[in-house]
């Protein structure tokens, strides 16, 4: 059984299942402000939290108990929204785990996934393991990724996504980190770069429903 928080607009057009990152809960700044970005531009969300977070533990739960999450948040949200067309993925680990339970078994309804910042490796480790699973997938995706984001070294998701064919977009946030901050030189306040990513999600994910 999973407790999530639904934000649903009323002029709501899709609904997007949002897992939250691995340090922080669904009530993170970021979740609760970029939901509220997304329900400016029609997309509702449901976050929902890992048990690990429930519990009040810095220890993400063994992978399986993940994936189950993943699915029962999925099934939750389908069965309270049924009408409106469905993604799912999420922060950093959210988003991952989303595309790992994907890969093990097609999640029903779902339309596309959304990445809010791939973790591709670990800081200062580039590699692209933890993107091999992504060939299994035979939905749309949408990375969110920005350039200064140590994660995820462009020069190596780039080719993860132009692998992965039409099934992949890549909207690049400059200046951005993994968190999605921006340096104050870049003249941009955090809430821009967050406007800038639900618009992309709303564009992107508009094209996928209207099919």
């Amino acid at each position: 059984m999973v407790g999530g928080l639904l934000v649903q607009p009323e002029n709501a057009n899709s609904l997007l299942v949002f897992a939250h990152g691995a340090g922080a809960g669904m009530k993170h700044p970021f979740m609760e402000q970029m939901s509220r970005a997304l329900a400016e531009n029609g997309v509702a969300t449901f976050r929902y939290q890992f048990p690990y977070m429930e519990r009040n533990s810095k220890r993400p739960d063994p992978r399986p108990i993940l994936l189950a999450t993943v699915r029962s948040a999925i099934a939750a949200a389908h069965k309270e929204l049924a009408d409106l067309p469905l993604f799912a993925g999420g922060k950093s680990m959210g988003g991952r785990m989303t595309s790992m339970a994907a890969a093990e078994l097609p999640l029903e309804s779902v339309k596309g996934i959304v990445f809010f910042g791939f973790p591709l490796h670990p800081a200062g480790t580039p590699s692209t393991e933890r993107a091999e699973h992504l060939s299994k997938l035979h939905v749309p995706m949408l990375f969110l990724q920005g350039t200064r984001d140590s994660l995820a070294d462009l020069s190596l998701l780039k080719p993860v996504c132009e692998r992965l064919g039409e099934r992949s977009t890549l909207r690049v946030i400059e200046g951005a980190d993994h968190s999605f901050h921006v340096l104050k030189s870049s003249g941009k306040p955090d809430s821009q770069i967050l406007d800038e990513l639900a618009a992309a999600v709303a564009e992107w994910s508009s094209v996928l429903y209207a099919k």
